[in-house]
């Protein structure tokens, strides 16, 4: 019995319309259990050489986890990988609709989809069936008129708008009103004329111990709601809610990221999403947080915009305009593209326009030509053939490298890293690009959750590597990177001006010594915290698996290396672990004349910790210890 998983992924071939099983080594799903982890080892195993993203050697791979469908808390995500169009890198992208329950319902663990079709295709899924149709009649419509047109609410939908049929390079792909909105995997369907994916069918997944996980599930579910963040702050405010907190510790990028505040940001803060715009809270299925927002604007209720929208489609281009905001946000959802690599290249559009650089027509403070820019983007009309492209090819372009806020490709998520050292390090460190979750999320330690001292550097080189590893595997293991707040003791968070507390923020920095030995020692870990890192325990209990938290952590650090193996195969040097020059050389913030990122002094370290090379290759030796062949 395969307890945890469906049993089946499906190959799907769009040149020939072959279909068969994808072959995977039972080992494979202890060592990398699911989500972008397996859909990693697939390509790393299926691609033998550097792959182009927009070719027919391109795979799309689609994969759920060993928590999906399991009723554990905030555990219906799936997630799509490719090599992206935006970094020629890796691509992974992680979403919350329903598609991921349905598929694994319908007896799928994942897909995986080569080739290209010669006409315009959806794949639709049912329990034992996989069928190519015809899509032509699907073509040209939005993300919401497509599923519309797919059918009712019991099958779970996937599929791309204009953007991604029109190859932008940031192209989303959308199920319900969510979206796996980075690195561009919705161009990737584009290329290959693929609209949409349906999946629907009714198989259970199969607990190990169902009744330990059930009670276990209790406890878990029981903590989220108890804790200030996961139980109070997110539900009633959602991630708007780190607004101001941002603000007050200079993490909000503002104005192309030239400054970390923004004299406006109460007018865009989640105060006011919630005082003037919120209708009710949504999330995801079998989830206890729900931090999605219904709105109302101009009469029609929609989804309200996440923190990273509000902040790259609002402060960064100085955009006070939360009602703006809402439209932009509901429009770049119905074409299909990632708000927030769009947001950072209007960013930068504006900043060449302002220096004379490129004569666009379009001006920080000036929300006016927005919401046109959205659909000249998807359909690259005009100014939004340029926009199509990204950050790092408009520079290239047009000059201004120096100021293109993007890792590696990727656009930067809305963390300001001048205010956050270990952050900028996990921004440039990161396997997709400029990504914050993928980064380590250190910005939560750094002013946004707790305030660890931000500009020191110490000991930021081990808490960056053991988020980046735990993050990877959280994702792998199915469940949504937001129920890892609640790891954060609640004391620490209600008490900020409390002695003990402050010290312990002075003193954190200072354990890196120790964190750095557990990561390369996580044999020593070899036990479960059931009750704070939940995560290990309830794998156990769906698949039977000798799941600890060591080797947890450790499937994380698999996954972290085996995706940096890839992109090296795609071309990565150590040279892409950076950042761009306003972050690093520019002093021009005047809360702080020293501020920059002091990535130099980190990046040693952290290789050293990793075991990869000074060059940023893993060593034989690491490849060795983590079963990487």
């Amino acid at each position: 019995n395969m307890y945890g998983y469906a049993g089946t992924i499906a190959k799907i071939n769009l040149t020939t319309g072959e279909i068969s099983d994808y072959p995977l080594k039972e080992e494979d799903r202890i060592l990398y259990l699911g989500g972008k982890s397996l859909a990693a080892k697939i390509i790393y195993d299926s691609l033998k050489e550097k792959t182009e993203a927009f070719s027919e050697e391109n795979l799309i791979v689609i994969t759920t986890s060993p928590l999906t469908g399991t009723g554990s808390p905030s555990s219906s995500r799936f997630n799509v990988s490719a090599i992206s169009p935006l970094t020629g890198l890796l691509a992974s992208s992680n979403c919350g609709g329903t598609f991921g329950l349905k598929l694994k319902s319908a007896g799928y663990d994942g897909l995986v989809i080569s080739g290209k079709s010669k006409e315009k295709v959806y794949i639709e899924i049912s329990e034992n069936r996989i069928e190519i149709k015809d899509a032509s009649h699907l073509w040209g419509k939005t993300t919401g008129q497509t599923q519309d047109m797919l059918g009712n609410r019991s099958v779970g939908k996937f599929v791309i708008g204009p953007a991604g049929e029109n190859m932008v390079r940031y192209a989303a792909v959308i199920s319900d009103e969510r979206a796996a909105g980075r690195c561009g995997v919705g161009a990737v369907f584009g290329y290959k004329n693929l609209k949409a994916i349906t999946a629907a069918g009714t198989k259970r997944t199969e607990i190990h111990d169902d009744k330990k996980f059930k009670a276990h599930n209790q406890r878990w579910i029981g903590s989220l709601k108890k804790h200030i963040m996961t139980g109070r702050q997110i539900p009633e405010l959602g991630t708007a809610s780190f607004v101001n907190p941002m603000n007050k510790h200079n993490l909000l990028a503002t104005k192309n990221y030239k400054s970390g505040s923004y004299d406006n940001h109460e007018k865009i803060c989640g105060e006011t999403l919630r005082n003037d715009y919120l209708v009710k809270n949504k999330g995801c299925v079998t989830c206890p947080i729900q931090c999605g927002r219904v709105v109302k604007v101009s009469g029609k209720e929609v989804k309200g915009p996440e923190l990273e929208t509000i902040t790259l489609l609002g402060s960064n281009l100085l955009n006070g305009s939360l009602e703006n905001i809402i439209e932009l946000n509901y429009l770049c959802d119905e074409y299909g593209i990632d708000t927030m690599s769009f947001g950072s290249s209007i960013g930068l559009a504006m900043e060449l326009n302002e220096k004379g650089m490129w004569n666009n027509g379009i001006n920080f403070g000036d929300s006016t030509k927005l919401v046109q820019l959205v659909k000249m983007t998807a359909y690259r009309e005009g100014i939004g053939n340029e926009l199509a492209e990204g950050t790092r090819r408009m520079s290239e372009k047009f000059g201004g490298r120096d100021f293109a806020i993007n890792v590696k490709g990727l656009e930067l998520a809305a963390y300001e890293p001048r205010g956050a050292q270990g952050m900028g390090l996990g921004y440039a460190t990161s396997n997709r690009g400029g990504c914050h979750l993928n980064g380590g999320y250190m910005v939560v330690l750094e002013g946004l959750v707790l305030n660890t001292n931000s500009k020191t550097t110490k000991g930021k080189a081990a808490f960056t590597i053991f988020f980046q590893d735990l993050m990877e595997a959280i994702s792998a293991g199915g469940s949504c990177l937001f129920t890892s707040i609640s790891v954060v003791p609640d004391f620490l968070i209600k008490n900020p001006e409390n002695l003990i507390v402050k010290l312990i923020n002075k003193m954190l920095p200072l354990f890196g010594g120790i964190v750095g030995f557990m990561h390369n020692h996580s044999r020593l870990l070899g036990f479960n915290l059931k009750n704070i890192v939940a995560y290990p325990y309830s794998i156990k209990l769906v698949t039977g698996f000798d799941m600890n938290l060591g080797k947890f952590i450790q499937a994380g650090e698999r996954s972290y290396n085996l995706e940096r193996i890839i992109n090296i195969r795609q071309g990565l040097t150590g040279r892409d672990d950076t950042l761009p020059k306003r972050l690093t050389e520019e002093f021009q913030l005047s809360y702080d004349p020293n501020s920059k990122v002091k990535l130099n002094e980190m990046l040693k370290k952290y290789y050293k910790i990793r075991g990869w090379d000074d060059k940023g290759i893993p060593t034989i030796d690491r490849m060795n210890k983590l079963n990487i062949h």
